[in-house]
């Protein structure tokens, strides 16, 4: 009776094991992830409070990164299908962001008094803000739910 109850967990432990983005190279982006999140939340919240008058979009845009960098930490490091759209929505947005808001920053610097996580397609972060969500990306598409079903 135990003999294939134990046989079935290690093909579960397998198919789960698949089917996350949280393994090998996925964990040094969610940790990337992780430290952005904190450090644009910490930003933002900074920010907010004690100067929001001087240059509210850019604050409001540090904290719309922030929240957008949290959901891609969670959303990374949790498996399934439905997780998976979400990450994949989440580094999208994230995507569009860097290159919206850094574009008008360059364009438009008026509106920008101060710099955001996104600004200048992340040029206070070593451009890692742009870099991320391609790496986010293609880490995504190469792990995708439906490519481990054909594979195995």
């Amino acid at each position: 009776m135990k003999a294939p109850h134990s046989e079935a967990t290690p093909d579960k432990a397998r198919a789960s094991a698949k089917d996350t983005r949280n393994t090998g190279p996925g964990r040094l982006l969610i940790a990337v992830y992780a430290v952005f999140a904190i450090s644009a939340t910490a930003r933002a919240g900074y920010q907010i409070l004690t100067k929001f008058s001087e240059a509210p979009l850019a604050y409001l845009l540090s904290a719309f990164a922030a929240l957008v960098y949290l959901v891609a930490t969670v959303s990374l490091a949790k498996p399934g299908r439905t997780w998976f759209k979400v990450s994949v929505t989440a580094v999208l947005v994230e995507l569009v962001g860097v290159v919206v808001v850094g574009a008008l920053s360059v364009f438009d610097p008026v509106q920008f008094p101060h710099e955001t996580v996104w600004s200048l397609f992340g040029r206070g972060y070593a451009f890692i803000p742009l870099l991320l969500p391609i790496l986010g990306l293609v880490w995504l598409y190469r792990r995708r739910p439906g490519k481990q079903r054909n594979a195995a």
